[in-house]
């Protein structure tokens, strides 16, 4: 049960920082201020509006006891109540007052006038209205064959320090959360920087220097992950020179074995140590352009859907068909994507007879797909295949004729690009590749 409430109220809460922050801080403002409105309005306003009520409810009621004593003079007396109690009244004979009117509930002046006049003169003896005029309140009290109508201030029964009290306590309130605000957004921009160049770098983009900003520790992230930065990058180069080196110390002997071979006589020996000495050459290429990876190739905006009509024209094969929205583009590294669809297609088309590519976008991303219907690959080695140099079967074709790093390196390619492969199924009963890219 309680694990089950606090999932709900994990979705509910915001999930970036700076929302979670700001309600931090908001919210127990907002709280007090609540707080302290309900205090006011239920011990000072309320009470003070309803003391202010009862008292105007007595003049008035002291007003008609008086007005039937006959020793007083009716109009004098009038004149009187006027003058000093500020209560314009008027009597209306041979005319009998409203037995229904609008009963606003949600006002505490309606309610108040309403608990003391009942208190006063009875149910059904008493009428008024506080929304005809602007300024006045219209009570009209049964009297005889007639009613008194009292027009009296509004402001005999309200307190003016209530709209004084809502804007003191909503002004501060708005501008501490505007101040909030303004804190919180230069407290989690060096966050968003942070996040922003370890996904830059984790895709491959160059960054430019680094500068840790905000909160100690959130600078002490900055400078670790920017020593980390240096770090790859320094590795990366020692290996890019590493390689450079084992290709030219390998290269200079298989050359040379290539010559020696030329002196051999026996044909059939020559050609199977050819053969061998060219798959070495070239797991040799293949291995040095997976390890060389994607890092001195920079970001560009290009168009996909051009990008894989020209390969697919490259190609001159009429059993492959494509359906491609036309203007995608996508910032990445161009010459990589081509490799990487190089790839797929050069398996399909090995493998497979007809070849169907597709290309969609949507909110989160693009879509591309290749299905063939080829034989396919089993379920249980859509992981394995991958792997750098890993080969499902030999008999499946030459395997002299791939090192098995196609796969491994599309799926680098893809990877470096913040997106994912996978594989599936075909609907023509081969097999399904499935991209997806960010954009």
């Amino acid at each position: 049960m309680f694990y089950g409430l606090s999932k709900f109220i994990k979705n509910l809460l915001p999930k970036r920082l700076f929302y979670r922050a700001l309600l931090i801080v908001a919210v127990p403002v907002i709280v007090l201020q609540l707080v302290v409105t309900v205090v006011f309005f239920d011990s000072l306003w309320i009470k003070t509006n309803k003391g202010m009520t009862r008292a105007l409810v007595n003049e008035i009621s002291t007003f008609v006891k008086v007005y039937d004593q006959e020793k007083f003079n009716k109009n004098d007396l009038t004149n009187l109540f006027s003058s000093y109690l500020d209560l314009n009244i008027e009597l209306i004979q041979n005319e009998k007052i409203q037995n229904e009117y609008s009963k606003r509930w949600f006002s505490p002046i309606d309610r108040s006038l309403r608990r003391e006049l009942k208190d006063k003169f009875g149910f059904g003896r008493f009428w008024f209205n506080t929304t005809n005029y602007k300024e006045l309140i219209d009570i009209r009290i049964q009297y005889e064959n007639g009613y008194f109508k009292f027009l009296i201030h509004k402001d005999r029964v309200t307190s003016s320090t209530a709209r004084i009290f809502a804007l003191w306590i909503t002004v501060p309130a708005i501008i501490m959360v505007i101040i909030s605000l303004i804190f919180l957004k230069n407290q989690t921009r060096p966050i968003t920087n942070l996040a922003r160049a370890a996904e830059k770098f984790g895709k491959g983009e160059e960054i430019e220097e680094f500068k840790p900003s905000g909160a100690s520790e959130i600078r002490q992230a900055g400078y670790e992950f920017d020593k980390m930065r240096k770090r790859i990058i320094r590795h990366l180069n020692q290996r890019s020179e590493m390689l450079s080196g084992i290709s030219h110390d390998l290269r200079t002997p298989l050359t040379r074995m290539k010559l020696q071979l030329a002196f051999i006589k026996d044909n059939e020996l020559s050609k199977k140590l050819s053969e061998d000495i060219n798959e070495m050459e070239k797991m040799l290429n293949e291995y040095l352009q997976f390890t060389s990876s994607s890092y001195q190739e920079k970001d560009e905006i290009f168009d996909l859907s051009e990008l894989i009509d020209d390969i697919i024209q490259k190609y001159n094969n009429e059993n492959i068909s494509k359906n491609l929205i036309p203007r995608v583009y996508l910032n990445g590294r161009k010459n990589l994507i081509k490799r990487c669809i190089n790839n797929l297609i050069d398996n399909s088309i090995k493998y497979a007879k007809k070849i169907k590519i597709e290309l969609s976008k949507k909110e989160n991303g693009l879509f591309f797909k290749i299905d063939d219907d080829g034989p396919g690959i089993p379920k249980s080695e859509y992981d394995n295949v991958f792997k750098p140099f890993y080969k499902i079967d030999k008999s499946r074709a030459d395997a002299k004729a791939s090192v098995g790093l196609g796969l491994s390196i599309a799926s680098d390619i893809i990877r470096s690009h913040g997106g994912n492969i996978k594989l599936e199924k075909s609907k023509m009963k081969g097999l399904s590749v499935k991209i997806f890219l960010p954009v």
